[in-house]
């Protein structure tokens, strides 16, 4: 029988709160190195904006259509149980969950553009990558200099990488 040994969640109760967020996994690997995975909550499959907290549990399930963290892991031949460390940072609500169509489709293209532009920014910045976004919508310059401004606490090779991209 194995030792059993404690192991600990904290989160902001905010995380909780539904709505269109971006999001940075920070991964650290069995041998100490860190790779990086950027999301978005609000997608095209549902008029529902999950939390980032709802997005944890599906990212690293077993589940084919929602665990796009646990894929892109093993496409780098990393296994998610032996990882030593997940941190989750998480930028929103950038607009809150939408009851309409037409109001759910424009602030997800909105922020699917920003997540992009927040991947290949965090790779210019020289984060090792997980995930490419793919998206060809123009970003809101004005969201995305606040929504840096936010991430480059944690990251702050991101600020130079990001100043690349703008100009």
């Amino acid at each position: 029988m194995q030792q059993p040994s404690l192991h600990r969640l904290a989160f902001d109760g905010a995380l909780l709160v539904r709505g269109f967020w971006l999001y940075i996994w920070e991964i650290t690997t069995k041998d100490g190195s860190k790779i990086h995975y950027v999301g978005r909550t609000g997608d095209s499959s549902s008029l529902h904006a999950q939390s980032p907290f709802a997005r944890i549990s599906q990212h690293l399930g077993r589940n084919a259509n929602a665990n796009a963290l646990r894929r892109n892991l093993e496409n780098h031949e990393l296994v998610a149980e032996e990882c030593r460390a997940f941190r989750l940072f998480a930028c929103g609500p950038l607009f809150p969950e939408s009851h309409g169509q037409t109001e759910h489709t424009q602030s997800r293209d909105i922020v699917a553009a920003l997540e992009k532009q927040l991947a290949d920014s965090m790779r210019t910045a020289g984060y090792r990558m997980l995930n490419e976004v793919k998206c060809h919508r123009q970003f809101d310059l004005e969201l995305w200099r606040s929504i840096v401004s936010v991430f480059t606490e944690p990251f702050p090779n991101l600020q130079s990488g990001a100043a690349r991209e703008e100009s």
